[in-house]
């Protein structure tokens, strides 16, 4: 799968917000050394550099095209390549906060990711992760039920995976491998202009692996089913907007 940072980047401020959230309840003081799994376009990476000032921060990404957005925007900031399903062990160093924003939900078996993500602070240091929570919601359903039907379900060879664990399972993770723990979520109530919007948010995200499967004509077909059961689905609101709820799981370890 390819990631594409602009249109990603379509609602960086409501997808920065979270990492501000996380970012601010980091349990280490002054920390020196901070490493971002998953980086991607380099906007929270930024937040902990400007929290940070005087903390080496490198953000890490598997995306060249996150990599290049990032470098080119955040000139004072390391970047460097790096596959969190496979190459967390050969980092070689060692962090006072190991953050992750949005991204482990792509990578498989959690307990062995964060068992590595912990191997890579410093004794005393924090992992801090941000996971979305919201296969619940409607758009998530929309697309579970679309590419399973008839219509489709010959066109995905290899649908999309979900890798995220429960907030129980989580919580028994944590306490196996850390010191201390806190968990915390957080639904944000995003203000969408369109459904066209809630669409194009999906793009960068939950509909891109669906959507790279498909041919041309065959991915304007499934964008148009997927949109008009949004549609039904996030009614307007007075004013012609609509919510966007967005719910988000966050924790905090100590090793």
């Amino acid at each position: 799968m390819s990631w594409n940072s602009e249109q990603y980047l379509k609602f960086k401020t409501e997808r920065t917000q979270p990492a501000i959230d996380l970012a601010n309840r980091i349990p280490v003081q002054s920390p020196a050394d901070i490493i971002d799994i998953g980086c991607g376009p380099g906007n929270s990476t930024d937040i902990l550099k400007k929290r940070y000032p005087n903390a080496a921060v490198v953000g890490a990404d598997n995306s060249e095209n996150m990599l290049e957005t990032a470098r080119k925007n955040y000139t004072d900031i390391e970047f460097m390549l790096c596959d969190a399903s496979k190459d967390l062990n050969n980092i070689g160093r060692k962090f006072d906060v190991v953050f992750s924003n949005a991204c482990i939900q792509w990578v498989p078996d959690h307990p062995k990711l964060l068992r590595e993500m912990m191997s890579l602070l410093k004794e005393g240091g924090a992992l801090a992760v941000q996971i979305p929570m919201n296969y619940d919601e409607p758009i998530h359903r929309i697309i579970g039920e679309a590419v399973k039907s008839e219509k489709w379900r010959d066109k995905f060879n290899d649908p999309r995976h979900f890798y995220t664990l429960t907030p129980e399972k989580y919580y028994d993770i944590l306490a196996e491998i850390s010191s201390d723990f806190s968990m915390w979520q957080t639904t944000y109530f995003h203000r969408m202009k369109s459904h066209s919007d809630i669409m194009e948010w999906y793009k960068s995200t939950g509909l891109r692996p669906y959507l790279e499967a498909l041919s041309p004509a065959d991915k304007t077909e499934f964008e148009k089913d997927i949109f008009r059961e949004v549609e039904k689905a996030y009614p307007k609101q007075a004013n012609g907007e609509i919510i966007f709820r967005f719910p988000r799981l966050f924790f905090n370890a100590i090793k």
